[in-house]
């Protein structure tokens, strides 16, 4: 397997820290709002990388935070009067409800800023006791950037005085302009932690690096195997992160450092002061989570993604083909077959998920599957193979998990659905009976609602026509 990784800026085989555990390490979501289609990019790409390091048979022990400390965090619970944990639960559970929806996995590990302050205060004090770190008159502590030889070698940056200064908080009490803090004292009655450094909150940087060290880090070179995110954060967040880790251990944070592109809409970088975030639980009303998560996987995770409806469109077309030819095969037995095409859907995958290449396999399999299918609707050996297939792209690529008949539902509303339920299974009522001429009318009755519906030996069903 080889992934690309961010600082040495190439590809390079993945060879795991301990053969017996890879540790993957992924920056989650601030809790003080929905997700956005940037959140969603980023929780499918590792949710991704997750299944494919899993395929080639390791054990991923993955854990994604929760930053429930937070300055946006205060201020929203001041603006609706809720208290903070009210804020943070709130869009916890929003976001596990979204993540879900597009099929992402919940990490191994989730731990949350609130639940890790001890490890972060270890983490502040060896710091200091190493003289990598400062407390200042009003109590704020800061990292000596000038103290770590080894800085910016993450990002590469090569930053003036004046750029960095516009990059960090400004403070005249720190000694250089690119110093970060890793506590900051609080005295103006909001919220607050007791700590050995007096009140306050910690930096952002300082609880993904203290999380890592308490729950992931190994013996070794490297805390973990791979550190992961946006590109937005390779700077400052993930060089700040690996320069405390450097400093207040022996090792480096990570091995491999995976970046995922921007999400854009119609050409735009995603962003509110640009008043175009697109919410996750917006789409979510118009498109199944499905077709979204096998639209924003479509592309190549380290590009830049251009979300817009017509490629959105194009993609539903794709998976319909896949959805299709799992109906065509419903209600049979799935075994355990290996084939061509998993073997070069998971080589695509391998190969720094290239997902464009695992698609056009995919794509293959679904037309020769159905060319040989009319051919041979009897055919044993391509129904057992095609099922496998089936099965492997489920667990892999986390598509075609659905129960075929009802992905064509989409769109309709659950009372909608409820109601032709009921006038289904009347109908069939009525045709155990012998009752055709009702069993007729509640047919004419069903596909009035834009419904077909189709009897085979496992029940009847229905879809939704386009």
């Amino acid at each position: 397997m080889h992934i690309f990784d961010s600082v040495a800026k190439t590809k390079r085989e993945f060879i795991p820290l301990n053969p017996e555990r890879v540790t993957l390490y992924v920056c989650g979501p601030t809790v003080y709002d929905d997700a956005h289609l940037g959140h969603a990019k980023s929780a499918l790409v590792f949710d991704l990388l997750r299944r494919v390091l899993e395929a080639n048979g390791y054990n991923v022990v993955y854990a994604r935070n929760i930053t429930d400390i937070d300055d946006k965090i205060i201020k929203k619970a001041a603006e609706q009067r809720l208290t903070i944990s009210e804020i943070t639960d709130t869009y916890t559970e929003a976001y596990h409800r979204d993540m879900a929806a597009l099929g992402v996995e919940r990490p191994t590990i989730e731990p949350k800023a609130t639940e890790s302050l001890e490890a972060m205060f270890e983490l502040i004090r060896k710091l200091i006791d190493n003289g990598h770190a400062y407390q200042t008159a009003n109590g704020d502590v800061y990292f000596d950037t000038a103290s770590d030889q080894a800085y910016l070698s993450i990002s590469h940056q090569q930053q003036n005085e004046e750029d960095r200064q516009h990059r960090v908080e400004s403070s005249s009490e720190k000694r250089n302009p690119a110093d970060f803090a890793l506590w900051k004292s609080v005295s103006d009655g909001s919220v607050t932690f007791d700590s050995p450094f007096g009140k306050g909150r910690p930096g952002w940087h300082t609880e993904c690096s203290a999380m890592i060290e308490k729950h992931l880090a190994g013996e070794g070179q490297y805390a973990i195997d791979i550190h992961g995110g946006g590109a937005d954060l390779l700077f400052p967040h993930h060089e700040n992160e690996a320069a405390q880790t450097r400093c207040s251990s022996d090792h480096e944070l990570a091995n491999y450092w995976m970046h995922n592109g921007f999400v854009n809409i119609d050409g735009e970088k995603m962003s509110k002061s640009l008043g175009n975030s697109f919410f996750i639980k917006d789409a979510l009303k118009v498109y199944d989570g499905e077709v979204l998560r096998f639209y924003l996987l479509s592309t190549h995770y380290r590009a830049n993604f251009n979300f817009n409806e017509k490629d959105l469109l194009a993609a539903k077309k794709r998976l319909d083909k896949l959805y299709r030819l799992k109906k065509r095969l419903f209600g049979m037995k799935v075994t355990d077959e290996k084939t061509q095409t998993q073997a070069k859907l998971l080589e695509a995958l391998s190969d720094d998920l290239n997902v464009s290449q695992a698609l056009a396999v995919i794509d293959e399999m679904v037309a020769h599957a159905n060319e040989t299918l009319d051919a041979n609707p009897k055919d044993k050996l391509i129904k057992r193979q095609t099922l496998a297939d089936l099965a492997f792209i489920e667990r892999v690529l986390g598509f075609g998990t659905k129960n075929p008949f009802e992905y064509f539902q989409f769109g309709l509303d659950e009372a909608t659905k409820a109601k032709i339920d009921a006038l289904v299974e009347e109908r069939s009522e009525a045709k155990k009976a012998k009752n055709f001429e009702k069993s007729d009318a509640l047919r004419d009755e069903i596909m009035a609602y834009g419904v077909s519906i189709m009897d085979t030996a496992q029940g009847t069903f229905w879809e939704r026509v386009e």
